[in-house]
This record gives C-alpha cells, sequence and structure tokens, in this order.
C-alpha cells in the first residue's frame, strides 16, 4: 500500500486518473441501481386490467350518480326523491375523490366525462318529467346499486392489489345504505 501512495505521490497525473476512474465506477454503479430498481418501485404501482377497468366502472358510476342526483334534487316531485338525489350527489362526490386519489397512485387515468352508455342512460332519465321521472329514478337508482354493490364486493374478493381492496371494502357499506334508502323509497 505505501509502494501505491508513494508511487501516486510521484506522478500527481496518475493519481488524478484513479479519482476520474474511481468516481466513474461509482456513478455508473449508482445508475445500474437505480436503474434496476425504477421498474421494481412502477411495477409495485401497475394494476391488472381487471383492477383498471373497476376503477373506470366505479368512475362512470360516480359520475353518473352525480349527475342523475343533481337532477332529482332539482326537478324530482317527491320529496324523498330529491332528499335522496341530494344524498347521491354528496356521498358519490365523496367516493370519486377517494377513487382519484387510488387512480393517481395507481397511474390510472380517470374520465372527465361519462361514456356513451352511461350518458345515454343520464339523457333518457332526464328527459322524463314529473312523476314519471321520480318513478324511472327509484327503479333505476335500486337496480343500479344491487349491480354496483354486485361489482364492487366481486372486486374486493378478487383482487390482489390491497389499496384497491381497501377502496372497495370502504365504498360497500355506503352502497349498501344508498340500497336500503331507495328500497324504503321504492315501497312508500
Amino acid at each position: 500500500m505505501n509502494n501505491t501512495i508513494n508511487a501516486l505521490g510521484q506522478d500527481p497525473f496518475k493519481f488524478a486518473k484513479l479519482i476520474v476512474r474511481s468516481t466513474c465506477a461509482t456513478l455508473v454503479m449508482a445508475l445500474m441501481s437505480l436503474v434496476c430498481w425504477v421498474p421494481l418501485a412502477s411495477a409495485a404501482t401497475t394494476l391488472s386490467t381487471p383492477d383498471q377497468d373497476f376503477i373506470m366502472t366505479a368512475a362512470q358510476i360516480n359520475l353518473t350518480e352525480i349527475k342523475l342526483g343533481e337532477f332529482a334534487a332539482q326537478t324530482g316531485m317527491r320529496d324523498d326523491v330529491k332528499a335522496f338525489g341530494q344524498r347521491m350527489v354528496k356521498d358519490h362526490t365523496a367516493i370519486n375523490d377517494d377513487l382519484k386519489v387510488l387512480a393517481a397512485q395507481k397511474d390510472v387515468a380517470m374520465p372527465e366525462s361519462l361514456d356513451a352508455a352511461h350518458q345515454k342512460m343520464v339523457d333518457t332519465l332526464t328527459a322524463l318529467t314529473g312523476s314519471e321521472f321520480d318513478k324511472a329514478y327509484i327503479a333505476g337508482m335500486f337496480k343500479g346499486h344491487k349491480k354496483a354493490i354486485k361489482a364492487f364486493k366481486t372486486e374486493s374478493a378478487k383482487t390482489k392489489d390491497a389499496d384497491v381492496k381497501s377502496f372497495a371494502g370502504k365504498t360497500i357499506p355506503i352502497l349498501e345504505d344508498h340500497l336500503k334508502l331507495i328500497t324504503a323509497i321504492k315501497k312508500s
């Protein structure tokens, strides 16, 4: 070791070359470890196609519930229909806000508008007036919430992603409460 120090001390260019090579080697090792780490980090947030589809479906459900809830709150004939519409806007806006956070974490682009099928549903219902709207809205909310609960329970059982499972599990009781409310409205 003393010979190396003495040899380097006598030739300053050798010492500079050694420093540069050592620094380059350290940088190369650091970059290689970063390259190896980045795919692992992004793989942790990558969702399966069924989980991505679930997020998109949940988003469409929320957007539909919000639009129809706004319409029901403004134009419904029955007070209970108006109140239910207000509840749909409040609850599904909160659910959608949670879903946006989840989608951002998982790098899934959220839709900003309704797809054609959900827009058609909104257009059909909002074309109705008075008691016809109330009756169709109640029937649609009853059927829609039963379907949504089934989809959320299926996703919660099948997903391997802990965050998606948590979101679905947290949302199911809210949807079940909505179903109880609309069932009572339907019976009255």
